[in-house]
């Protein structure tokens, strides 16, 4: 029960992030969020693409103004949500993730990529530039990386996405599922409170000037000491044993 599984399962259409796939991603990733058993939620993909970002066929003329910004609204709030989750998102990416799946990648908190991932923003190439994946990507690499990516539409590889720190990181496809899990039994040792309010609290600071961010945060130290977890955890350290938890 500590793990959520979330599997993008339409390999046949490169796992586009239609309006009905997003509504389902939204209700997955709401599904009993605040669960005391719930600690950490994995988003991979069937297939070799991970995500191939928008169906396209649902933003031709054919479908009229108010469809289209729907589609791009709750894309938006499944983006915005995975960071306002109690618990740590990851992304388990083995293969290509584009455009609004590269946007997926980078809005989630943790990124384990195989080797043969690629990471790409080609919106530009097909008359559609890449604007909001860019908010995501902006946010996740240096600017002018983003920008290449974002007026190239190439491709970024593992090892390149590793580097410029859209990616955690970048292991060998047979090591994929291991080393994710890794990452994911160590965050389930910690009190799921305390990750709960150092999450909430990491992504609020990073829209902060550096002298809010610290008094903001001093607070937060100050008020992670008056939770039940935060004293089992220094009495535990103190005493040389292992916390028990209450979450």
């Amino acid at each position: 029960g500590s793990y959520r599984n979330i599997i993008l399962n339409n390999p046949r259409k490169r796992n586009a992030l239609s309006l009905s796939m997003l509504q389902s991603l939204r209700e997955d990733l709401l599904h009993d969020a605040r669960s005391k058993d719930l600690r950490v939620i994995i988003i991979s993909a069937e297939g070799p693409v991970f995500c191939s970002g928008h169906d396209l066929k649902e933003l031709s003329s054919e479908d009229d103004v108010k469809h289209h910004s729907q589609v791009f609204e709750i894309c938006a709030e499944v983006m915005t949500l995975i960071q306002k989750l109690p618990v740590p998102v990851i992304a388990k990416v083995n293969g290509l993730a584009t455009a609004a799946g590269c946007q997926l990648v980078a809005s989630c908190d943790i990124a384990v990529a195989s080797e043969k991932s690629q990471f790409a923003t080609p919106g530009v190439n097909i008359g559609l530039f890449c604007s909001t994946p860019a908010v995501a990507l902006g946010r996740s690499l240096p600017r002018k990386v983003a920008l290449e990516m974002l007026f190239t539409g190439e491709p970024l590889s593992a090892q390149e996405a590793l580097m410029h720190g859209l990616v955690s990181k970048v292991v060998p496809e047979d090591r994929l599922e291991e080393e994710t899990m890794k990452i994911s039994r160590k965050i389930c040792e910690s009190s799921k409170s305390i990750l709960a309010l150092g999450k909430a609290t990491f992504y609020r600071q990073m829209t902060q000037d550096l002298d809010t961010a610290y008094k903001m945060t001093t607070q937060v130290m100050v008020d992670n000491l008056t939770l039940r977890d935060g004293q089992e955890g220094i009495e535990a350290f103190i005493q040389k044993r292992k916390p028990v938890w209450s979450h």
